[in-house]
């Protein structure tokens, strides 16, 4: 049903009530108007620990592209999609969130829930469980978006000589999902928004998101590996192990693996 509600609105909705496109928009924008080449998946709920890693996989395997979809025009290095990557929650802040708030200026996908699935609160702390994730949830794109400058640092008191340490530049783009709770239904939804994103953004960079190609190279030459493998199996001598078909490296490499291979198993 969730997903279903995602096609629906996708097909139907104005762009201002479109969420996978107003996502595609803003996908497009940082990364070929801005320039920005990455882009972290971060939900707050360890129920979605492999979240960004499918959205990673969904994303660079159909719009990792070098050529247009007519097969006229190689695009430019960088090219189409940016790099995917992600963590639940506070993973990330112990992580690479130092990172994305003083490094590389990296737009950040910030998904979070009301409810907890187990809403832990014990008598004497100060707030829930949850609560406690979520204040990072808000906090985290707040720093991102307004950093923290020399009058912050006097309001704090900080030290003079630690103030070119301590400053952040803010003006750092990231954008929040807030869902009322993780279930099967939000879960669909959450998938669905991001399939027709990628859909969208493949539009914009007018590229062919539905095949892998590159996918497929990687394969066919496997199987050249594969018959040096087996005709080594049978001769137990490297010598004899055809790699002329490979580069000087992968040779190096594969010989290694050949000598190790016939004196231990």
């Amino acid at each position: 049903q969730g997903a279903h509600k995602i096609d629906e609105m996708f097909s139907t909705k104005e762009l201002k009530e479109n969420i996978p496109m107003l996502l595609g928009i803003i996908g497009f924008y940082n990364s070929h108007v801005q320039n920005h080449h990455s882009r972290a998946i971060l939900p707050y709920a360890q129920s979605l620990h492999k979240f960004a890693p499918h959205i990673q996989q969904l994303n660079m395997e159909s719009n990792g592209k070098g050529i247009n979809i007519a097969g006229t025009v190689k695009l430019e290095q960088p090219t189409t999609c940016p790099v995917i990557f992600g963590e639940p929650g506070t993973n990330g802040q112990h992580s690479f969130y130092q990172l994305i708030h003083q490094g590389r200026v990296i737009p950040c996908e910030f998904i979070g829930f009301m409810e907890s699935h187990n809403d832990i609160y014990y008598q004497g702390e100060m707030v829930a469980h949850h609560d406690e994730l979520m204040s990072n949830f808000f906090a985290q794109p707040d720093a991102l978006a307004t950093g923290r400058d020399d009058a912050d640092l006097d309001a704090a008191n900080e030290k003079k000589e630690m103030y070119p340490f301590k400053r952040f530049d803010g003006n750092r783009p990231s954008l929040s999902i807030l869902f009322k709770k993780l279930c099967p239904e939000t879960c669909g939804q959450l998938l669905a928004i991001y399939e027709h994103r990628v859909a969208v953004e493949g539009l914009l960079f007018d590229i062919n998101s539905f095949d892998q190609m590159g996918v497929e190279l990687g394969k066919v030459l496997a199987k050249g590996v594969r018959e040096v493998f087996s005709q080594n199996r049978k001769d137990r001598d490297t010598s004899k192990a055809k790699l002329d078909g490979f580069n000087s490296a992968t040779q190096g490499l594969m010989k290694a693996y050949l000598d190790y291979r016939n004196k231990h198993s």
